[in-house]
């Protein structure tokens, strides 16, 4: 009977390190993780401060009248792109029609000449 109580108490012991040093791992990998987090937040916000500053030298750089100008461009360039998306779709919805009529025709054609062998008056290839 002390045999099997040891016993279990051994396996109960063993199991609670084993589970113990799950935990342990785990918090460390946890920790891990969390220095990775936090090097690459720092990492992202260096590159946007140095990112913002090179918008504001830009800012600065520009006079007054060449900042209208980026801005007129700009706007230019946003309208262009909306008419040449506008054509695009356009001549997308063409492209589409004309694949479905080139299909119609393709099978009214074969429906022509299943009709013209049904009748046997097979045309002459021109000899």
């Amino acid at each position: 009977m002390n045999d099997r109580g040891r016993a279990r108490s051994d396996d109960r012991a063993e199991h609670a390190a084993q589970v113990e040093e799950a935990w342990k791992d785990r918090a460390l990998n946890a920790e891990d993780g969390l220095k990775k987090a936090y090097a690459e937040i720092s990492a992202h916000r260096s590159q946007i401060g140095q990112l913002l500053a090179r918008i504001r030298d830009f800012e600065t750089d520009l006079p007054a009248e060449a900042h209208g100008r980026v801005v007129a461009e700009n706007t230019t360039l946003k309208q262009k792109f909306r008419q040449l998306t506008a054509e695009n779709r356009t001549l997308s919805d063409r492209l589409q029609a004309a694949r479905s009529n080139a299909r119609f025709a393709d099978k009214r054609i074969s429906e022509l000449e299943m009709l013209l062998l049904d009748s046997g008056a097979v045309p002459d290839s021109g000899s």
